[in-house]
């Protein structure tokens, strides 16, 4: 399979193809995030709440591994969980591997929620459904190659 777009060095100016991939890539952003705070507003969460919830509901976390996704500082990502917990959403747990790691992890509640929050965004759901499973695995497939997830 042929690379998604063509590499070019910093003199070079990028190619249309690639700045038109760019451009529908910044919009595929930014109607994910607009669904999400939405979403998250219904919840009576923030965006960064629902985010937090929904890395939580994956499985207790360090606290440290949260802020290192979010790109954020830790002092953030504790407020975040403060107001999580105060609703019955998440909870801190001792690391029973490390006593001295701090673990965030959903409650039951919590989880739900994240459930609930997750299968109302419905901004990729119908495009999505239009292409064949072939289709979409490539998508997927070519999106895990970009962002360097995926063993060529």
């Amino acid at each position: 399979m042929g690379t998604l777009v063509r590499m070019t060095s910093s003199t070079e100016p990028p190619d249309p193809l690639t700045l038109e991939v760019v451009e529908l890539i910044g919009t595929i952003v930014a109607r994910y995030h607009e669904e999400y705070e939405t979403a998250a507003g219904k919840h009576s969460l923030t965006g960064a709440q629902a985010r937090v919830l929904g890395l939580l509901s994956r499985g207790p976390t360090p606290m440290r591994h949260i802020a290192q996704q979010l790109k954020c500082e830790p002092s953030n990502v504790t407020g975040i969980i403060d107001r999580l917990e105060a609703r019955g959403l998440a909870e801190r747990r001792l690391d029973p591997a490390d006593r001295r790691v701090k673990l965030a992890a959903a409650t039951d509640r919590g989880k739900e929620t994240a459930d609930r929050l997750r299968g109302s965004l419905d901004f990729a759901r119908a495009p999505l459904a239009g292409l064949s499973e072939q289709e979409r695995t490539v998508l997927r497939d070519l999106l895990k190659r970009m962002l360097g997830t995926d063993p060529v």
